[in-house]
């Protein structure tokens, strides 16, 4: 049986900025965007101001009533988080080669071949607990389970600074009796159509016929029984492995709100650059589906995917049908808050062009791409990018390419 930690930093920007001045630790702490250009939305708090009631994604002026005029506000700085993350991550890197990020603050470890070594699953968690601790200055609760989405529980169950088994022995216990909208993936509207047919506990839906949840919610309703009996056995990705990824996406949450359309496909095209970019990495020239992701300003999740004419790496067609795609879904009954891009179905081997004309613009395209990618591995990934940013210059300042990146699950996640 394999033994998987998911590891998760506890209110990570907060405490990384309380880390960095410890003058504020002992006083309510929030980490805001800009006020110009987010109004000062709540990203990120620490336990004082969580405690006085503070969540994410308030505004300035409802986090100062909460906690009075003590309150301190930062505003965010991701480069500090990331190189604080990629710290973190080298400790990780001393127990195993299975690491899987699920944000900048989290991940999970598959540890099997490090338990006879280490003295088990627990001996790991405690161990790394302590050395994030005492070498980075920063808590963690971990979970420790079979399966990524047990051990994501896990790590949710108890904060901060915290470890929790989930076994095969006590998982009813500690996993079924919770609410079903606890367990990972399931937004609020799959909690919605759930709850309508009775379903309100993770127990009540692993004890739910897998055929009646999947003419509920298609082929998620069989992923979802999976999660909630602990048969789920995704792997956890090797560290730098690229061969098993069955998508390759980008995600941006923008520092503000996307007002209108000229707006969201100005951000689309910058993440189909990074997605075509990492395709070429990955040795996967041409894919033949595109999906689209949104979250509104009240973080209600949109997602469509759809075929592209003909398969391609090229980023403007992939921006093209990500766009439709965004048209498609997207009511704008509220402001966007974040999309995001991933491109599946990849083609491994030559095809055939439809038109010789196709052939050539083909060809002009990955020279140009093998020129732009030269100079971005020299200069760096800002060095060069699409003219559409000059519609908004900060977002030149943005490494979506080297700073974002997407969860292959993530687009099941918070649908409407």
């Amino acid at each position: 049986m394999r033994t998987i930690l998911h590891s998760d930093l506890n209110n990570f920007y907060a405490s990384v900025e309380c880390l960095r001045n410890p003058e504020i630790r002992d006083k309510p702490v929030i980490v805001v965007g800009s006020k110009e250009d987010r109004h000062g939305i709540v990203l990120a708090k620490n336990m004082i101001a969580k405690i006085a009631g503070v969540k994410t994604g308030d505004v300035y002026w409802e986090a100062r009533q909460k906690c009075g005029k003590e309150l301190i506000e930062v505003q965010a700085d991701f480069s500090s988080y990331i190189a604080v993350s990629k710290a973190v991550r080298k400790i990780y890197e001393n127990y195993t080669v299975r690491i899987e990020a699920y944000g900048i603050d989290e991940c999970w470890l598959d540890v099997t071949s490090s338990v006879k070594l280490f003295g088990g699953g627990l001996a790991i968690a405690e161990e790394i607990r302590e050395r994030i601790k005492n070498e980075i200055g920063l808590t963690v609760s971990i979970g420790v389970s079979w399966n990524k989405i047990f051990a994501k529980l896990g790590s949710d169950m108890k904060k901060p600074d915290a470890i929790t088994e989930i076994t095969p022995e006590n998982y009813k216990q500690k996993v079924w009796t919770l609410s079903v909208e606890d367990l990972l993936y399931v937004g609020n509207a799959t909690k919605k159509k759930l709850n309508r047919i009775g379903i309100k506990t993770i127990g009540d839906l692993a004890q739910t016929e897998e055929e009646r949840l999947c003419a509920l919610l298609g082929k998620w309703g069989s992923y979802l029984h999976s999660f909630a009996n602990g048969t789920e056995q995704s792997p956890v990705l090797l560290v730098g492995e690229e061969e098993n990824i069955k998508s390759i996406g980008n995600s941006l949450t923008v520092y503000r709100d996307l007002v209108n359309d000229d707006d969201v496909e100005m951000v689309l095209l910058l993440l189909a650059d990074s997605v075509a970019s990492r395709m070429r990495e990955a040795g996967l020239n041409k894919a033949r589906t595109v999906a689209l992701y949104a979250r509104s300003s009240k973080l209600y999740g949109y997602q469509k995917q759809g075929k592209l004419s003909h398969p391609t790496g090229n980023m403007h067609d992939i921006a093209k049908l990500a766009f439709k795609l965004f048209k498609e879904v997207y009511p704008w009954e509220e402001y966007v808050r974040g999309v995001g891009i991933s491109v599946t179905d990849f083609v491994t081997g030559s095809e055939q062009l439809d038109m010789f004309g196709d052939l050539i613009k083909d060809e002009r395209q990955q020279r140009l791409d093998k020129a732009i990618d030269g100079l971005r591995k020299k200069y760096g990934n800002g060095i060069i990018t699409t003219a559409t940013v000059l519609k908004d210059p900060k977002l030149k300042e943005l490494d979506i390419k080297g700073e974002h990146t997407i969860h292959p699950y993530s687009f099941f996640r918070n649908n409407k």
